[in-house]
């Protein structure tokens, strides 16, 4: 009993060690439409996204979630933050210039994002 009991607990133990630190989520490739970003419950939807270095993109994003820290979005690399009203598209125009990993939080850096240029 005792060995089941400790397989188990070993067995979760990876599950959050796989889930929180080793899990990549899927990448939206950008194209010439705008990605929607949907903003609700604690994450940006979708968090990765791809795109070439250099090309301009737009990215519309939908807050749901109501509170404070959701209000906005901030791209420290690139210098650009935008106010999100709730339940209203907000798009941001931007273009990464050079490749390399864009990180977009809110104020707080509870919901994280990334905008990967290649």
């Amino acid at each position: 009993m005792t060995l089941w009991v400790n397989l188990l607990g070993l067995l979760l133990i990876l599950l959050i060690v796989w889930w929180f630190w080793l899990s990549r989520p899927r990448a939206q490739i950008a194209g010439d439409v705008p990605v929607t970003v949907l903003v609700a419950d604690g994450v940006y939807t979708p968090s990765r996204i791809e795109v070439r270095a250099g090309q301009p993109l737009v990215l519309r994003f939908l807050r749901k979630d109501p509170s404070p820290c959701a209000e906005k979005v901030i791209f420290e690399k690139l210098k650009l933050s935008a106010d999100l009203p709730v339940g209203k598209p907000y798009e941001l125009r931007l273009t990464p210039p050079v490749p390399g990993e864009y990180i977009f939080t809110c104020e707080m850096r509870m919901y994280r994002g990334s905008l990967v240029a290649k």
